[in-house]
Parts: structure tokens; C-alpha cells; sequence
């Protein structure tokens, strides 16, 4: 069974319902729901999806549907060492580069799920969008 990581973009498609791409991230999330895959978040991007769904909806909203999300996930560990290692790398965007360290530090997860795939032009993990997954799927 494969280990994804989801990607704050993705998750957020989903919960603000954007079309086309949140009936990809439901059909992963589905997927995830019948153990067909592994579901990995981090705390960082759950803060920011708190964060940018707080903007719009209220603080128990926000927070049934986190915990709606986190009841089939797992998150990864983010350390001083994945920091680090994120800080002194080539990826331009910081926060991307601390989701890919804490999954390569993981050492199990077999692909990254996101939008933004350019950000993660160094990554030495496969990188998809939640519509290439779906059809290389079907």
C-alpha cells in the first residue's frame, strides 16, 4: 500500500469544494478511507489550513473538519534536524521543503500529493497532482 503525503493545497480544495480539482483530492481521500493508501499530513500544514479556513468559516467549523481529516491520516514527525536540513537546501519555498525532509526523514513515504509540483523540483520522492494520481489510477 502506498504512502502519500497530502499537501496543504490539496486539502484545501476539498474543504472550499474548489472545482475541478476537489473531486480529485475526495477521490484520494476515499481511497485512503478504504485502505487502499496511507494518508500523511504534517502539523504545519494542518495550522495552515486552520489558518486560512479560519478566515472564512467559524473556530468549531474549522475544527470538526480538521478532525474529520485527521481521524483516516497520520502526521509526520517535523524535528530541529528537518528543519535544518530545510533551511540549508535548494528548495526555494521553505514550507515545501520541510514537508519533503519530514518525508524523507519518514523513509517510507513513496509519494508527495500536490498542486504546486515546481516547488518540488529537487525531490528525490515522485511528486503528483491529485488529478495525475487520479488518472495513472483509472
Amino acid at each position: 500500500m502506498k504512502n502519500i503525503l497530502l499537501d496543504c493545497d490539496v486539502i484545501l480544495d476539498l474543504f472550499l469544494d474548489r472545482e475541478p480539482h476537489a473531486k480529485y483530492t475526495a477521490y484520494l481521500l476515499s481511497q485512503i478511507d478504504l485502505q487502499k493508501l496511507n494518508g500523511f499530513t504534517t502539523a504545519v500544514i494542518i495550522s495552515n489550513v486552520y489558518y486560512i479556513l479560519r478566515q472564512i468559516s467559524s473556530h468549531e467549523k474549522v475544527i470538526k473538519k480538521i478532525n474529520q481529516f485527521l481521524t483516516i491520516t497520520d502526521i509526520l514527525t517535523i524535528d530541529k534536524q528537518i528543519l535544518l536540513k530545510a533551511i540549508q537546501s535548494k528548495f526555494k519555498d521553505f514550507e515545501d521543503a520541510i514537508q519533503y525532509f519530514a518525508c524523507e526523514t519518514n523513509g517510507q513515504i513513496d509519494l508527495i500529493i500536490t498542486r504546486n509540483t515546481k516547488d518540488y523540483k529537487n525531490s528525490s520522492i515522485p511528486v503528483l497532482t491529485p488529478e495525475q494520481y487520479y488518472k495513472s489510477a483509472q
